[in-house]
């Protein structure tokens, strides 16, 4: 059976690592998807993928730091699929990397407005329609790189991305009596273009490699069946969580 037959949703940062591969198994598991992302050629390549493969797909290319980029998401969900009932806001950017003190104030701005506004926006768009049929499931992409781990060179990423937790916890006690539910994931490594950006190097391979009790970075794949827990009914009495999905490496000293 499928776990998300009926359903709606929207995913951002969907054209490359966890955010596509997500879509797709949303698709698999029966959802009507609006995907997102700035680049619109890679959007229309997935949703042609989920197209041939049996399912629903709707796509806008867009910036997820402007509110009318988020309204327009939504929009588009209800125009097209009727309703809206999952969000996974998973867009996000490594941001301005270096020293803290050589960080610009536009380079710190520029992370947050990507990584922890751009989620508010698109909650606050997102909730008024899930509302309406008083369910829905919002998740958002965190990190264990401020929370249970800290790299040099990474303060407004890792800033930025912990604030998604205070966002999370807050939207779950508010809209909690409304059957609104709201939860982060926190990765670890994830075999993505972003973590090849960062890991750019054998040696810097191997290292992050090491943090991880399971010895190993994660495929995109295996991220998206954490998000599909959290969107789906059997994850109904979950809200408010940070959930670490990362291969043991807030526990691993070896």
């Amino acid at each position: 059976m499928q776990r998300l037959t009926g359903k709606v949703a929207i995913v951002t940062g969907a054209s490359a690592g966890i955010g596509r591969a997500t879509a797709k198994l949303f698709a698999a598991e029966g959802a009507k998807v609006v995907i997102a992302a700035r680049r619109e050629a890679e959007l229309a390549t997935l949703a042609a993928e989920i197209v041939s493969e049996g399912g629903e797909a709707a796509f806008l290319a867009g910036d997820v730091q402007s509110e009318d980029f988020a309204k327009a998401l939504v929009a588009l969900a209800v125009s097209r699929f009727g309703r809206l009932d999952i969000a996974y806001n998973n867009a996000g950017t490594l941001g301005e990397m270096g020293p803290t003190t050589g960080v610009s104030e536009a380079g710190w701005s520029a992370a947050l407005a990507t990584n922890l506004t751009s989620a508010f926006l698109g909650a606050k768009h997102q909730i008024p329609e899930m509302l309406k049929q008083g369910s829905g499931s919002i998740i958002f992409t965190s990190t264990f790189v401020g929370y249970s781990f800290a790299f040099p060179g990474t303060a407004a990423y890792a800033a930025s991305k912990a604030g998604l937790i205070g966002l999370t916890q807050a939207l779950a006690a508010e809209y909690g009596p409304q059957g609104v539910r709201v939860n982060a994931i926190l990765p670890g490594a994830v075999d993505t273009p972003m973590y090849r950006d960062m890991n750019d190097t054998a040696e810097s391979q191997a290292f992050v490699t090491g943090l991880h009790a399971l010895k190993r970075v994660a495929r995109p794949e295996e991220l998206a069946r954490s998000v599909l827990y959290l969107a789906s009914d059997d994850s109904s009495f979950v809200t408010g969580t940070a959930s670490l999905v990362d291969g043991g490496a807030s526990i691993t000293r070896t």
